[in-house]
């Protein structure tokens, strides 16, 4: 990753065309990466597929801390850690998500997703005892809100939608497990040790995790052999799991965790914009009401912070 110079030092006023454009990767790679799920999980298990995914990504991650000459060497307590990191967020997060892409439209697990930073602000409550400021807890509530109008429509109908229902309850788990895992990175991340060689070595205990999982169940780990399985393998283990990564750091570094923040509320956009297109999403004046409101919690939250 490359240091911020004097003149981008992280806050800084001025944007340049390289954070331009590591703002539009981030955006757009994990913008496209919902719809990129909706290809994994047709034929082919989704733990199957996830496994997969991270064989691919940990490789290239851990290629890359080599390159980037960070030590792989730790002792059992931080192994620990690591294959905690690749428990709740390489291995059941994702899975769980792309359970999730089997029933609902992929904008809404992007939405879900999104969502991340207020489940942070009630767990920390609730686990750390820390008390949230009135501009963090309004936004949580804007934010919950707001989930709950867009997924109204698919919630009820002439009965309740019990399978909507159901793929919501995923991506809310899927989610929380994310938000843990970022708890225990905070932690890790305290010792000393480097988001780079902690994610490379999370995604190798995601991945162990995950082979165990299928084959304990019995899944074959044969893949699709289709454009648009294959595509879309590649596209999440190098675009989304890695350059994503990457440039999203890189931006961090260069203008600072606030306003790199807005990455997270942008991809939403670009999730539902796809869907819109490619899914038939149909929206509601409710639904739209809900996306205002979800963006605005999150807003709001990245201002409190």
């Amino acid at each position: 990753m490359s240091v911020a110079s004097p003149a981008l030092r992280p806050g800084s006023a001025g944007f340049s065309a390289t954070d331009y454009g590591l703002y539009a990767a981030t955006v757009l790679a994990w913008g496209f990466s919902w719809i990129a799920m909706k290809g994994q999980v047709a034929t082919v298990a989704p733990e199957v597929s996830v496994f997969w995914r991270f064989v691919l990504a940990s490789a290239i991650m851990m290629a890359w801390a080599r390159y980037r000459g960070h030590s792989l060497a730790f002792p059992v307590a931080d192994h620990l850690r690591f294959a905690g990191l690749g428990a709740l967020i390489f291995s059941t997060n994702f899975t769980l998500f792309y359970y999730g892409a089997a029933i609902l439209p992929s904008g809404l697990l992007a939405v879900t997703f999104s969502t991340a930073s207020i489940f942070n602000l009630f767990l920390g409550a609730v686990l750390f005892g820390q008390r949230p400021n009135p501009i963090a807890l309004l936004a949580g509530v804007l934010g919950f809100a707001g989930i709950g109008l867009m997924f109204w429509p698919n919630l009820a109908g002439a009965e309740f939608n019990t399978e909507a229902a159901f793929g919501l309850a995923l991506c809310v788990g899927g989610t929380l497990s994310f938000c843990l895992g970022n708890m225990l990175s905070a932690v890790t991340q305290r010792r000393g040790i480097g988001v780079t060689p902690a994610t490379a070595w999370g995604m190798v205990y995601g991945m162990v995790f995950l082979g165990l999982f299928s084959a304990l169940r019995g899944q074959s780990f044969a893949i699709e052999i289709s454009v648009q399985y294959l595509g879309s393998l590649v596209y999440l283990a190098v675009v989304a799991s890695v350059i994503a990564f990457a440039s999203y750091l890189t931006l961090l570094g260069r203008i600072g965790s606030a306003r790199a923040g807005y990455a997270t509320v942008m991809f939403p956009v670009v999730a539902l914009t796809l869907s819109t297109i490619f899914e038939g999403y149909q929206w509601t004046p409710l639904a739209a009401v809900g996306l205002v409101c979800v963006l605005g919690g999150n807003l709001m939250m990245l201002r409190a912070r």
